[in-house]
């Protein structure tokens, strides 16, 4: 059933403009399936779908290319493209990135497995990121805003 679902999550975004993952999980029901958006997310991220920018200006799910980067080489891909700024307070770390893009970005951030961080919690846009002192959030502040310095640098 797995392996039939995820060839017809495959055909459908390859059809259709589907750019969350509720519209995923109602196409899906019209076929047939019977899914939770736990499983709609599961697939996704097995899959290792993105959300690519259309032409509109939009975004839309999308296979994402095969890399053999490490998770944290990945994440300062998406932090170089994505993300719009990166500060901290206390031992919190606020990431804002572009609308829609905040849980790509925090995927690779808990990928990359940081020892200091604590726990990642992201919306639409917005990311924080627990960190174990006020050191580890300067220093991983620091870290991740060197990627966006460079692209408007």
């Amino acid at each position: 059933m797995k392996k039939q679902r995820q060839q017809s999550i495959k055909a459908l975004i390859e059809q259709k403009k589907i750019d969350t993952q509720e519209k995923l999980k109602d196409e899906l029901e019209s076929m047939g399936f019977s899914v939770t958006q736990a499983t709609v997310s599961r697939d996704i991220n097995e899959m290792g779908l993105v959300k690519a920018l259309c032409p509109d200006g939009g975004y839309r799910y999308s296979i994402g290319a095969k890399t053999s980067l490490s998770p944290i080489d990945e994440l300062h891909n998406l932090m170089h493209t994505l993300a719009a700024g990166v500060d901290y307070a206390g031992n919190t770390v606020v990431i804002r990135c572009h609308t829609g893009m905040a849980q790509a970005v925090c995927a690779k951030l808990d990928a990359a497995s940081f020892a200091q961080v604590v726990g990642t919690l992201a919306g639409d846009d917005t990311i924080f990121v627990l960190m174990r002192s006020q050191e580890d959030a300067a220093e991983l502040s620091a870290v991740l805003a060197e990627d966006i310095i460079e692209r408007h640098g």
